[in-house]
């Protein structure tokens, strides 16, 4: 199963729309994981028209027409991992212990907010299952990061594989560029 994760896409605030490269990605997924800050109810209709499966949740920057159509954590069961999407998570210091606590029965939790890309997998309190946090940045808006960016996945066997952070082209930058991310 193949997954796309967007998240802080912003259009149109930031951008009048998402890169095509993240069009292109969307297409092919199987499922399309959305953690906020659409702002566009148009943007949140055209992913929910070209996605095979959508999975969203609203950010703080989304309005009342948005918070009616996704909730606030959204959760879904794919291939038997267990994911979580939700917006904000607080400060970075101590994230990871306090979303395993908060989180007892994910296995993967995907959050935006920031706008910085992030991937860790932290161990559980009580020595259960870990919780793996993934960030996928913001394809329109980088703010501080070097490059906008957003995450593809595969899950195959019951296991999350092939997390790639894939870097879009900034103004000075003319090609796309992926790598794996980077694990903490």
């Amino acid at each position: 199963m193949r997954l796309v994760l967007l998240a802080d896409t912003h259009v149109p605030a930031r951008a009048r729309d998402v890169p095509a490269q993240v069009w292109s990605a969307v297409d092919e997924a199987d499922v399309v994981i959305h953690a906020g800050d659409w702002v566009s109810t148009d943007l949140l209709h055209q992913v929910t028209a070209r996605a095979q499966r959508l999975v969203a949740c609203w950010g703080n920057n989304d309005g009342p027409d948005i918070r009616a159509q996704v909730p606030e954590v959204a959760r879904i069961t794919l291939d038997g991992l267990r994911f979580v999407v939700v917006h904000e998570t607080g400060p970075a210091t101590g994230r990871e212990r306090r979303l395993a606590a908060a989180y007892p029965d994910a296995d993967v939790l995907v959050f935006g907010h920031s706008h910085i890309p992030w991937d860790t997998t932290t161990p559980r309190p009580d020595g259960a299952h870990p919780l793996r946090l993934l960030n996928p940045g913001s394809p329109t808006d980088r703010r501080r990061q070097p490059h906008p960016t957003y995450l593809t996945a595969t899950i195959a066997d019951d296991t999350l594989t092939d997390v790639e952070l894939h870097q879009l082209p900034t103004a000075t930058s003319t090609r796309p560029h992926r790598e794996p991310i980077r694990r903490s």
